[in-house]
């Protein structure tokens, strides 16, 4: 790939987490959660990180949305750099993660138009957009207006993947998205994350643990095993 063709550019990335133990005479112990990875995902691919629990996955996916700082290395996003571009990098960037957070006295329609309302979208293309987005992804419009606190694990990621979704973002983070799905909305998801990738012509970065989802919609995949690309 040239520069001009990479739409995330990963230069020998490391992230370490320091664990005191004990009170008094407390040691330090070193974790590293990225020993030294590399790897390029070009613009408009799908391409997927798979690896077991621990292996540094949702690290990695903090770390390119801005929520941790690496220890080590170079990351370029979209032809911008982190740490440096971090909040023009966010604006380019819709992120699902395994435990997303909401304001769970809201309905699903209030905390798309809140986020719409942040990325300075339009408010009444902003509300057509979430509720024809709600609709693809399968939630029922009599649940619109309920309140996330009163709905399933499931149906709050799909919320989540709406969220993500809705802002038109050219690089999709999707960290183990379709997680506490049923058989059904899951492939209701993966049809409509194809189908972002086909229309809006995004770039996804994905991490499951799903050997089939990762087969349908990944180009491209890495193993990450202990913190490094194997």
């Amino acid at each position: 790939m040239t520069s001009d063709t990479r739409a995330i550019v990963v230069s020998d990335l490391k992230k370490v987490f320091r664990k005191r133990s004990g009170f008094l005479h407390a040691s330090v112990r070193e974790e590293w959660a990225l020993k030294g990875i590399s790897f390029e995902v070009g613009e408009r691919e799908t391409y997927g990180m798979l690896g077991p629990n621990g292996s540094g996955k949702s690290t990695l996916i903090r770390i390119l949305s801005t929520l941790l700082t690496a220890d080590g290395g170079k990351v370029r996003i979209m032809g911008l750099n982190l740490p440096r571009d971090e909040r023009r990098i966010r604006e380019l960037i819709g992120r699902v993660s395994v435990d997303a957070a909401f304001y769970k006295k809201l309905s699903p329609r209030e905390n798309l138009l809140y986020s719409a309302r942040l990325y300075g979208m339009d408010p009444r293309e902003a509300e057509k957009r979430a509720l024809a987005i709600l609709d693809r992804l399968g939630i029922e419009k009599r649940r619109f207006n309920d309140s996330l606190e009163e709905m399933s694990r499931g149906m709050q990621q799909k919320v989540s993947i709406a969220r993500a979704i809705m802002i038109n973002p050219p690089l999709l983070l999707l960290d183990e998205p379709t997680t506490g799905l049923d058989p059904k909305s899951r492939r209701d998801v993966q049809a409509y994350i194809e189908e972002v990738r086909e229309e809006q012509k995004t770039t996804v970065f994905l991490t499951t643990h799903d050997m089939a989802e990762a087969e349908r919609l990944c180009g491209r995949i890495g193993f990450l095993a202990h913190g490094r690309l194997v």
